[in-house]
């Protein structure tokens, strides 16, 4: 498969390719075995690359603003510092991903998030504030430092995630699966924890002022 006179297939070097508004859906770049696909610093914005095979690739810093990346496989690829604004995520295979400094804004919305796996991604540092998570897989994840005030995680499976100095101020818990979750230090004021599955979790130094917890009083 050859696109903008660059071949498409595993481990091809794309380095800051410009592939802007190309059709890559369903294309096959995963690098599981190297050598890697290397899509650093590409410019893939608008590109249709959904249900495109981007296993192990690295996308560290490429712009893939607007892109569909709808039913893509993601597992395990490099995406810091990556630009993804706008982007439609929805039901992307994310699991270990690392999601570090990315830019996530107008992708966080509900139907462009909706069944993504997140299951053991890191978003150190990411913003996630007021993003719909509900139903979102973020088992194991890296969140620590994340930004998630007024976020909505009704439901989400966040179990055994790092949520270590976590802003949740506001944020929306109820019926969450926090099991063995890292909440230390995590600021979870005013947060809705009505429902919600804390069990062995840890929550040493975490701000509980004003939250409602899963037993339906007010942390004072």
């Amino acid at each position: 498969m050859e696109v903008n006179g660059y071949k498409i297939e595993p481990g091809a070097d794309l380095y800051r390719a410009n592939l802007s508004g190309a059709n890559l859906s369903g294309a096959n770049l995963s690098g599981a075995r190297l050598p890697v696909a290397d899509l650093s610093g590409a410019n893939l914005s608008e590109a249709n690359l959904s249900e495109a095979n981007l296993r192990h690739a690295n996308l560290s810093g490429a712009n893939l603003s607007g892109a569909n990346l709808s039913g893509a496989i993601l597992v395990m690829a490099g995406l810091p510092d990556a630009n993804l604004s706008n982007a439609d995520l929805s039901n992307t295979d994310l699991s270990h991903v690392s999601l570090e400094g990315a830019i996530l804004t107008g992708a966080i919305l509900p139907e462009k998030l909706s069944g993504a796996n997140l299951w053991g991604a890191d978003l150190t540092n990411t913003n996630l504030a007021n993003a719909d998570l509900s139903l979102t897989f973020l088992v194991l994840a890296n969140l620590s430092g994340a930004n998630l005030s007024g976020a909505n995680l009704s439901d989400a499976r966040v179990g055994g995630a790092n949520l270590t100095g976590a802003n949740l101020t506001g944020a929306n818990l109820t019926g969450a699966t926090l099991y063995t979750a890292n909440l230390t230090n995590a600021n979870l004021s005013g947060t809705d924890l009505s429902g919600t599955d804390l069990e062995d979790a840890l929550l040493d130094g975490a701000n509980l002022m004003g939250a409602l917890m899963p037993d339906g009083t007010r942390h004072d």
